[in-house]
């Protein structure tokens, strides 16, 4: 079977395609300086595209992990989440709150989905 990376480097492919499935690594914000609405905008944006890279798009998405650093913050990512994910295509998902990579992320997403 064929194993397919996507924007590898040293440490981590951003996606990874293998026997039909996309596995996507967990994304972050660029602009740190958003808060959790507009992190998680930016988020769904980098995932919209690799996605599309992929040969995939979010009414494939099987699963979702999400990491708050706050979760107070959950309503306000729902927010976005929820117009973003299509109607009747929502995935199985996870939500915690957690310490990020680094303190200026509110959010991290990483979905898996089918190719």
């Amino acid at each position: 079977m064929q194993i397919q990376r996507f924007e590898s480097g040293k440490r981590m492919s951003q996606a990874v395609v293998h026997n039909g499935f996309g596995f996507l690594a967990g994304q972050v914000a660029d602009d740190t300086n958003a808060d959790v609405k507009g992190q998680t905008t930016q988020i769904l944006a980098k995932i919209d595209r690799l996605l599309e890279q992929i040969g995939s798009d979010k009414t494939r998405i099987l699963s979702a992990n999400i990491w708050l650093a706050d979760y107070n913050t959950f309503a306000q990512m729902n927010e976005v989440w929820d117009a973003w994910v299509p109607e009747g295509n929502a995935p199985a998902r996870a939500c915690v709150e957690s310490k990020l990579a680094f303190p200026q992320y509110t959010v991290e997403i990483a979905v898996i989905v089918a190719v």
